[in-house]
């Protein structure tokens, strides 16, 4: 076992979202009429760090629906994310282990729907992972990565090279400034951790459609044990193994020993000691940057996620390379 990481930040409970009610009343009966049947019942996704609108839907004939919707004058950053997040779900395989996106609609193709974008997608009858980690969530997540590397390989894309459904940007890519966010940082291996990040070209490369945000609450575990991924809104194209080291993250800092899950990982076990640390480098220099940006009112537990993420990345990183 690993040393526990305290955290209080409530888990399940991140999120401060618009609610069913908040929606305008035009709005509220698109949705309806889209989902066949009056809505009876809204719960909101607690889980998370975006104020859009994300809640199950229970409807007066009994159906459920997973129901996303944002404003693109008053959220124009989240319902840009919710677009985006329709555009990538409509190209990936039917074999993916994610709900399905069913329909979407946008009101800048649609007039209808006025300033909003809204999206639906399969409701599935699951729980987030527990927290504190146990191995039996870990083991579905660590198989729903192995999935998603099998199933995203080559990345999916409608060839385009444009557009939100075209092949993904590549990690390098769109983590080209990472490396430099190190000449900020106040760290005392700084220097090292800058020349780990500046192997980003050769390391963080590959064919693989990576999730990159492969944590509990975005993770669902159905009642048959079975772990789906949601919320698409940062997938890249990069090698195979990412999303299986970015998942051991959260699990790290709640104590579990993923250095062992490494060791016999079917990806992770094959790859360089040091390309594993220059992954570990880049996020530890993302974190450290992002946790010290102020505190938006919209996401009250973003920061303090990102300074935990920091604090565990820099603890497991400093054991690797001996900083201790």
């Amino acid at each position: 076992m690993c040393p526990v990481l305290p955290s209080r930040i409530p888990h399940g409970r991140t999120a401060r979202r618009l609610e069913w009610v908040h929606l305008p009343p035009r709005l509220r009966r698109q949705v309806e009429e889209r989902l066949g049947s009056p809505v009876e019942v809204a719960e909101s996704a607690g889980g998370g760090f975006s104020p859009g609108f994300a809640s199950v839907l229970t409807c007066a004939d009994g159906t459920k629906h997973f129901v996303k919707a944002a404003s693109t004058i008053a959220q124009r950053a989240f319902a840009e994310s919710y677009r985006d997040e329709a555009a990538r779900l409509s190209v990936l395989p039917a074999s993916t282990p994610t709900p399905p996106l069913l329909w979407s609609a946008d009101g800048g193709e649609h007039a209808e729907w006025g300033d909003w974008v809204v999206l639906e997608t399969a409701y599935v009858e699951a729980r987030a992972p527990q927290r504190p980690w146990i191995e039996e969530d870990l083991d579905a997540a660590e198989t729903l990565a192995l999935r998603l590397a099998e199933v995203l390989t080559p990345a999916p894309g409608d060839g385009s090279g444009g557009g939100s459904g075209a092949a993904p940007t590549p990690a390098a890519e769109e983590m080209a400034a990472w490396p430099g966010l190190w000449r900020r940082l106040d760290h005392p291996h700084a220097v090292e951790a800058a020349a780990l990040a500046r192997r980003l070209p050769e390391v963080v490369v590959g064919d693989t459609l990576c999730h990159t945000e492969i944590r509990d609450d975005n993770i669902l575990i159905t009642p048959g044990g079975t772990a789906l991924v949601c919320d698409w809104n940062w997938p890249v194209a990069g090698p195979a193994w990412l999303d299986s080291l970015l998942l051991l993250i959260g699990p790290r800092g709640d104590g579990l020993d993923v250095e062992a899950r490494i060791a016999r990982h079917p990806l992770l076990a094959d790859v360089p000691p040091e390309d594993i640390d220059v992954a570990l480098a880049l996020v530890l220099g993302w974190f450290s940057t992002c946790a010290a940006q102020p505190v938006p009112s919209s996401s009250p537990y973003v920061r303090a996620a990102q300074a935990w993420q920091r604090d565990v990345v820099d603890d497991w990183l400093g054991e690797r390379r001996g900083w201790r």
